[in-house]
């Protein structure tokens, strides 16, 4: 078995965010450690509860305290490293450091005993009366130590000398008499011993905590290797798989266009050849007419009876049904290797990583609308965040304003073309997103419907759901933080996700849009406070 000096290893009790020994560890809820200001302070600075290690996102803040094993152990890890670096021997109890007090600055000697009952440490000069005096021998001796106003109690000013079980505190007499009076309490000396004798139990516990906690550490260090393998393995076959499918797209292009091009060629030596046979026929005609025209003038009855019947003969070959016919057509290729392009892209697609990369190249930049907005909302000043006040607020009468319920639309609005956002929804207890057509009833109160212009989901009462007809319950394991909405007008696709998952929640297809969209907020009502977090459109992150 490995020894507890192998056990306690350094990197075992150092904090991945400072790079050192613990201080005040904590343990997260998916069971890291780090010490209690890093982790605040990391969380502070990027404003989400997330592990530095395994990216676990936790809501609501979890409140974390001291790791009292770790610490243990981490104290027990300081004391061997310590006496290690002083001196290759055994460390000698910290006692030593303590002076005595009546030597005072003469000759700071150290204390040999302090008592309990003069709460003083002294050396073994000014011990000695302790040893002589009838009276001094009644006292409490022990070894030096410091901070002996500690043991007293605050309240009457009394030596704890009891222990209670019942509130595990150090008392005193006064103290067992009055605030104690129907505790368990026993002498500190027996608390004592009773915790001694289940000191070697504890170490053993420690030790086999110790050694599962180091073996976990192994299989964990060990799965990560093989992580390591198979992601630089699956990446190389990867690119190999995709430089031998660029490789023959690229030799397949060279051949077809190759192919073209020597097609090209054959029909244009043709037509060339075609072209100068009918130039020369051409030429050949042109000098019969004008032969012809000049017989036709002379008055030679016998030289034009002898020569017209060869200029009027007619040329050997007929060019009717001669053509020049080019066979470029590859429609075959191209119908090939477009469905090709589009079943690369629909697998690469179905990774969560890569689908939300290509959505958020069509990032938009929104507002809220306060004219749209309901009398009981509140919208920051630069346009992002909405609350519910919870009140009816005093404002203008407009065409374009909700009045029955917490709505409010985005200035932008989209006719063509694609768009994305994300909203984060965290703290809310109800909430409903989506996009709806610019002629949706503003006036009465209107149903979330298809039929009625909405597409859109919603948290009501812990469900989430999709306002389809009927209405869809999402089944959703996590609890949204921020929700990515896509839209593709022209395919007619309202689709809807978690961000920090990448997972996909619900799409509604086969939408018919026929006039402009607009994102689309419902913040629901303030519920005496329970639903008072705001609706922020927060930036999108720009895609690499």
């Amino acid at each position: 078995m490995a020894t507890c000096s192998s056990l306690l290893s350094e990197e075992k009790f150092l904090c991945s965010v400072c790079l050192d020994v613990f201080t005040e560890p904590v343990s997260t809820p998916c069971g890291h450690n780090f010490c209690s200001l890093c982790i605040h302070h990391y969380w502070d600075s990027r404003g989400i509860y997330q592990c530095p290690l395994c990216k676990t996102t936790f809501s609501p803040k979890p409140e974390l305290k001291v790791n009292t094993v770790v610490s243990e152990l981490v104290a027990e890890f300081k004391m061997l490293t310590q006496g290690k670096a002083s001196t290759p021997d055994p460390p000698l109890p910290v006692t030593t450091d303590v002076l005595c007090d009546i030597c005072q600055n003469l000759q700071e000697k150290k204390a040999v005993k302090s008592c309990l009952t003069c709460l003083a440490s002294f050396c073994e000069v000014h011990l000695e009366p302790h040893h002589r005096v009838a009276s001094f021998k009644s006292h409490t001796l022990t070894d030096p130590v410091n901070n002996l106003e500690d043991r007293m109690c605050r309240n009457h000013n009394k030596l704890t000398e009891l222990y209670c079980r019942t509130d595990q505190a150090c008392i005193c007499v006064l103290c067992f008499k009055t605030d104690h009076k129907s505790h368990n309490v026993i002498p500190l000396e027996e608390e004592y011993e009773a915790v001694m004798a289940k000191t070697d139990e504890t170490m053993a516990n420690i030790q086999k905590m110790i050694q599962s906690r180091s073996e976990k550490i192994t299989e964990i260090e060990n799965s990560l290797d093989i992580s390591q393998r198979e992601a630089e393995e699956e990446k190389e076959a990867s690119v190999q798989v995709f430089t031998d499918l660029i490789s023959s797209i690229q030799r397949c292009q060279a051949e077809l266009i190759a192919v073209i091009e020597e097609r090209h060629r054959a029909t244009k030596q043709k037509a060339e050849g075609l072209l100068t046979e009918l130039r020369m026929e051409v030429a050949e005609l042109e000098s019969r007419s004008s032969q012809l025209k000049q017989l036709s003038e002379s008055e030679d009855h016998h030289h034009f009876l002898q020569s017209f019947p060869t200029l009027c003969s007619p040329l050997n070959k007929d060019w009717t049904n001669v053509c020049v016919h080019s066979d470029l057509s590859f429609e075959a290729v191209r119908g090939a290797v477009s469905p090709l392009k589009e079943k690369v892209d629909e697998i690469m697609e179905k990774f969560p990583e890569i689908k939300m990369k290509r959505m958020r190249e069509h990032a938009v930049d929104l507002t809220f609308d306060p004219e749209t907005a309901n009398y009981s909302l509140v919208i920051s000043q630069n346009g992002k965040r909405v609350v519910c006040a919870g009140t009816v607020q005093h404002l203008p009468d407009n065409p374009k304003r909700f009045e029955f319920s917490p709505e409010v639309l985005a200035k932008e609005g989209f006719r063509t073309g694609k768009f994305y956002y994300e909203v984060q929804v965290k703290g809310k207890i109800a909430w409903v997103l989506g996009v709806v057509r610019e002629s949706v009833k503003r006036k009465q109160n209107t149903a979330l419907s298809v039929e009625n212009g909405y597409w859109a989901i919603g948290l009501d009462e812990g469900i989430y759901c999709a306002y389809a007809t009927p209405r869809e319950q999402i089944t959703f394991k996590e609890e949204l933080e921020k929700v990515g909405i896509f839209v593709d007008y022209n395919e007619g696709i309202v689709s809807f996700y978690d961000v920090n998952s990448k997972a996909h929640m619900y799409s509604f297809t086969g939408c018919h849009f026929t006039e402009k969209i607009y994102p689309y907020f419902c913040p629901q009502c303030y519920m005496d406070g329970a639903n008072s977090a705001p609706l922020i459109i927060t930036s999108v992150p720009q895609t690499h």
